[in-house]
């Protein structure tokens, strides 16, 4: 069950995606002129929407992948195309008719059911893989971990999300953003450390089957964020499903385990954050 500090901030960004930024989500997703500024996040959302597909397999034909924070759906393109069954959500009804008014045609096996709603909702049953690109990066380190358990009770294969990692640079950048208001802005993105991150998802009795597999980070501009693989390392409890592309590796969950702190620069940025 989502916390009520989860469906505090989960209204916030409704508003924001839906009324305030429509326009600018809408040209910042789309090929057309932005600012110098924007370019940068573009160009960082574009390199980790590749990294995160980059983790999931070539061949999808059969899967079922939920794009939590779906946006304007180009990262639930991509994953149809390699033949995935995706299920497409986002707290905004404006940004999810976006995505489909743009949606191509596409081949073969693989399509999209876009709906508006809740990516924790249960309703929307299992899946072998699930990825939260920039959809969690406005929530607190407590509600990522619990967010995550609730996606990962219900997940198969893997889960991959983002988080705005805790550095100087995006402290500084978001301590600097503040005097220059804009009504565009999105609501403030919540930097976290790994070691913190690690031990709230360590506490979530639901990802004890999952390892920490790896992480990545991109920093381009004003876009700094880091992309996390956690892939099951056990089968589901029975009752849960079947185990579709269950990772063999380590018994339970090393998360605390990993010595290497987040790999590189990243995070959010104007006009913040994300969707895919």
């Amino acid at each position: 069950m989502a916390s009520a500090s989860y469906d505090a901030r989960r209204g916030e960004l409704t508003t924001y995606f839906d009324r305030t930024a429509v326009e600018a989500w809408s040209r910042l997703t789309s090929d057309a002129p932005v600012s110098r500024i924007r370019a940068t996040v573009r160009a960082g959302r574009d390199a980790m929407r590749a990294t995160l597909l980059s983790w999931l397999p070539a061949d999808m034909t059969g899967l079922r992948l939920l794009d939590a924070g779906c946006g304007t759906g180009a990262l639930s393109v991509e994953a149809a195309r390699r033949g995935a069954e995706v299920v497409a959500i986002d707290v905004s009804p404006t940004l999810v008719g976006l995505a489909q008014e743009r949606l191509p045609a596409i081949p073969g096996a693989g399509r999209i059911d876009f709906r508006v709603g809740d990516m924790l909702d249960p309703g929307l049953g299992r899946f072998d893989h699930v990825v939260a690109m920039d959809s969690l990066i406005h929530y607190r380190a407590a509600d990522i971990a619990r967010a995550l358990a609730v996606l990962g009770a219900r997940t198969d294969g893997s889960v991959l999300f983002t988080v705005a990692p805790r550095t100087a640079l995006l402290t500084l950048m978001h301590a600097a953003g503040q005097f220059f208001p804009r009504g565009d802005r999105s609501p403030a993105i919540v930097p976290v450390t790994e070691h913190g991150l690690r031990r709230r998802i360590s506490s979530e009795h639901a990802l004890d089957g999952f390892a920490w597999a790896r992480s990545h980070r991109i920093n381009s501009g004003f876009y700094l964020s880091n992309a996390i693989a956690l892939t099951r390392s056990s089968p589901p409890p029975c009752g849960e499903g079947p185990g579709v592309g269950v990772v063999q590796e380590e018994p339970r969950s090393p998360i605390l385990r990993d010595p290497h702190p987040y790999p590189s620069p990243q995070a959010g940025g104007e006009p913040g954050g994300g969707r895919t």
